[in-house]
């Protein structure tokens, strides 16, 4: 049997990089960690240490808990999305996208699903000085999402109950209740009559989002198109106008994916 070599510790380490990828591991194997603990086993003052878990959160690898502890982020455990076409959308999309943020004055991102998550995979920010950030590299549950609804609407009602009411779903621990699902239902088919979703504040506190599926060979939807911004402005999102000038920038992007190769799920 072939043995593996040890990994020695590079002669220029960089201290912060690898501080944070203990903080990944320790999350990974004890699940969650309290600040003053993560400290403790980076011997870090406690405020390095908050610094490096808030970048975790920011990037969907760590979440805080109702007892202010640590815990694993979906990050952590959504698998490799393994699409070579992913790198052609986003390079294709991101022109598009940032007129459509100048357009609109507001922070505009493209995802894909993965199972019951959505994973940002570009973005182009807002120049206003209170906006959305990048979330480039995130990963947030789907049915909370504009984007996320907006790619769910499309699939059928047996796969979203696969989803969320199979047994599989209960052993994931991502099962809804009966309240939640009848409500995620009445929003997929909102989706379906309107053509766009909406969220309000469902992903984070204060932000608003419309988003509407972007399309690929064959009018198969292979991603979704969503402009973020701060609740008081959301209104602002869903005029008629607005809307016109996102289904333009969908369209847009949506020509081009169509000339993807993207594999059937």
């Amino acid at each position: 049997m072939k043995k593996l070599t040890l990994q020695q510790r590079p002669p220029y380490p960089i201290q912060s990089v690898d501080n944070a990828l203990r903080l990944l591991q320790l999350l990974r194997d004890g699940g969650s960690i309290r600040l003053v603990d993560a400290a403790s086993e980076l011997d870090v003052a406690e405020s390095t240490a908050h610094r490096l878990l808030a970048m975790l959160v920011y990037r969907g690898f760590a979440l805080q808990d109702d007892s202010r502890r640590y815990v694993a982020g979906p990050s952590l455990g959504v698998r490799a999305i393994g699409a070579p076409w992913i790198h052609e959308l986003r390079a294709a999309a991101q022109g598009p996208m940032e007129i459509l943020a100048a357009r609109l004055d507001e922070t505009i991102n493209l995802v894909v699903r993965v199972g019951i998550n959505v994973r940002f995979i570009a973005t182009a920010e807002a120049r206003a000085v209170l906006r959305i950030g990048d979330r480039t590299g995130s990963v947030i549950p789907a049915l909370g999402a504009s984007s996320g609804k907006a790619l769910l609407a499309q699939e059928p009602e047996e796969r979203i109950r696969s989803l969320y009411r199979s047994k599989a779903a209960q052993v994931a621990g991502h099962a809804l209740d009966d309240a939640t699902y009848a409500w995620l239902l009445r929003e997929l088919e909102a989706v379906r009559r309107t053509g766009y979703a909406l969220s309000r504040a469902e992903t984070e506190p204060d932000v608003g989002a419309i988003g509407v599926v972007v399309r690929g060979p064959e009018g198969r939807p292979i991603a979704a198109l969503s402009a973020a911004s701060p609740m008081s402005r959301l209104a602002g999102l869903t005029t008629r106008e607005s809307r016109e000038v996102l289904f333009e920038c969908r369209d847009e992007i949506s020509a081009v994916a169509a000339q993807l190769r993207v594999e059937a799920d």
